[in-house]
């Protein structure tokens, strides 16, 4: 479902990734180009092999622990503004991850903002570990739907590390350690600044550590963590929590917690299919993408008449996006950070049979 494309349009699809042709430069390319900006440091939107690099000064930090200290990178303040060939470029705050941005351009009296991976929620909350998503104002945004379903909608984050926090707080008391899986970029650090750190200690895998580091380096609290790996004494393991990446489960590696209870946080276990496959004591919801209600919320902020709709559910959101009187269409891309991480290949077809007992969409505002 690609969208009507115009001579003049700022941004285009190319087999390297989206294109914008006056400015001669690529947003998030998958395949190596001369000139990428990105968005945000996870691994499918920042990509090795590319020349030269454009992201947000937050983002520096992640970027080089992913990619290499070796990597040509510039970087901008949020709403620091550059010119190439006559294209003028800013980076805004998404509110996915820490450094997350938004992409405006602006050439020929026409604004349009790419989206990358961004964070609102029908519930108000904000993502604590990084600056919240920013409306920017356009004519054209192109925006992401990881989660662009009516049955995705997030309940308030207090409640969840309130149960997090209860699940840990119940397996400490048993002696046993909690074992709770989440990708290590982003979703692990949210998991550690919203957990209560009194009751116990906390540990972590090698995959998680290196990113708590450059989190703690641009200033965001986190609690203490120890890696798993150094941790010798088995009666504090007995009352950890266990920040652990998804390829963890059932392997050698966790064996060192005994008996232990495990949980996987994610946006997809909002779906009981997702939930009985990946075997866990506990799923908790919490997601750092928009959800149904968050999506609708930040499209009508940009007040834009054209909005270009990448991965996710693109139809529904495209067909939603029309009945409200808007152009509306789809860039095929490359990128599934949360889906290939946090789901399974059913996550899809779970969500198309959950859809039929779900709200239907918001009324138009």
């Amino acid at each position: 479902m690609a969208p009507a494309m115009a001579v003049d349009d700022l941004v285009i699809e190319r087999p390297e990734g989206l294109y914008c042709p006056p400015g001669d430069f690529f947003i998030d390319p998958w395949r190596p180009v001369e000139r990428a900006v990105i968005t945000h440091a996870h691994g499918d939107h920042a990509r090795r092999g590319h020349a030269h690099y454009l992201a947000s000064a937050p983002s520096e930090g992640v970027l080089r622990a992913r990619l290499g200290d070796d990597i040509a990178l510039q970087t901008l303040a949020y709403g620091e503004s550059i010119e190439h060939h006559g294209v003028r470029l800013s980076l805004h705050p998404a509110g996915h991850v820490l450094g997350s941005a938004q992409v405006r351009l602006e050439h020929g009296g026409r604004v349009w903002v790419a989206s990358g991976d961004y964070f609102v929620s029908g519930a108000g909350d904000d993502n604590r570990t990084c600056v919240p998503f920013e409306p920017v104002r356009c004519d054209c945004f192109i925006t992401e739907s990881t989660f662009g379903l009516p049955i995705y909608r997030w309940q308030p984050q207090r409640e969840v590390f309130a149960d997090i926090d209860a699940w840990w707080r119940a397996n400490a008391d048993a002696g046993r350690a909690s074992l709770l899986m989440a990708y290590s970029f982003g979703k692990a650090q949210r998991l550690l600044a919203g957990v209560d750190a009194s009751i116990g200690p906390i540990v972590v895998h090698g995959a998680v550590e290196p990113l708590n580091q450059a989190y703690r380096a641009a200033g965001v609290a986190l609690p203490p963590t120890q890696l798993a790996t150094e941790v010798t004494d088995k009666a504090s393991l007995a009352r950890a929590l266990v920040i652990a990446p998804p390829s963890v489960q059932g392997s050698a590696w966790t064996r060192r917690f005994g008996d232990y209870g495990d949980a996987f946080a994610s946006g997809w276990m909002q779906l009981r299919g997702t939930r009985r496959r990946r075997a866990v004591d506990r799923g908790f919801v919490l997601s750092d993408h928009a959800d149904w209600p968050g999506l609708q919320r930040a499209i009508a902020a940009t007040g834009a008449a054209r909005v270009i709709v990448t991965h996710g559910y693109e139809a529904v959101m495209v067909r939603w996006l029309q009945e409200q009187g808007l152009q509306a269409g789809a860039f095929h891309t490359e990128y599934d950070d949360e889906r290939s991480d946090a789901a399974d290949p059913g996550a899809a077809s779970d969500a198309a049979a959950e859809a039929a007992a779900a709200p239907g969409p918001e009324p138009a505002a």
